[in-house]
């Protein structure tokens, strides 16, 4: 935070806790990504945003879905897809997730030092956040490429 040399810096403290998760997967050989921004990190919302990924994989191809091992990601109910291939990673290293490159981007750049007046706005900024990333050329592909990650 920038502050003037001798003053204190004053930061935007948030009174009320509500929260709002935003499931997110990224593709970067297409250079695309897609998410829900939902009130629950649960199983239910983990199924859902399969059901997109799975919709969005073309045809006869499989999407491997990297994911930490959260309770919603680890549960036997979320291998229902079959074009979808979870891929654990390993406890406590989610800087192997390419996904959390977009984590740390959204919230230093659209999320950090704010307070919201209510849930609504909590929810409107994370979409807003993840569209505006969207509409840069090559963001998703520049930050979430990994040598390890390609597939030929």
């Amino acid at each position: 935070m920038w502050a003037p040399k001798g003053s204190r810096p004053r930061a935007i403290r948030q009174q009320q806790f509500e929260y709002a998760y935003i499931f997110g997967a990224a593709c970067p050989a297409k250079d695309k990504a897609l998410g829900l921004v939902l009130p629950l990190a649960n199983t239910d919302g983990m199924i859902e945003h399969l059901r997109l990924i799975s919709k969005a994989t073309e045809k006869d191809r499989y999407a491997v879905v990297i994911m930490d091992r959260a309770a919603w990601h680890t549960t036997g109910k979320i291998k229902c897809f079959d074009n979808i291939i979870p891929m654990p990673l390993p406890p406590y290293a989610p800087e192997l997730n390419p996904v959390e490159q977009l984590w740390l981007n959204i919230k230093q750049r659209y999320l950090s030092n704010m307070a919201f007046k209510d849930y609504e706005e909590i929810v409107d900024k994370c979409c807003d956040a993840w569209n505006d990333i969207l509409k840069k050329d090559n963001f998703v592909k520049k930050l979430c490429s990994r040598e390890w990650i390609e597939l030929v």
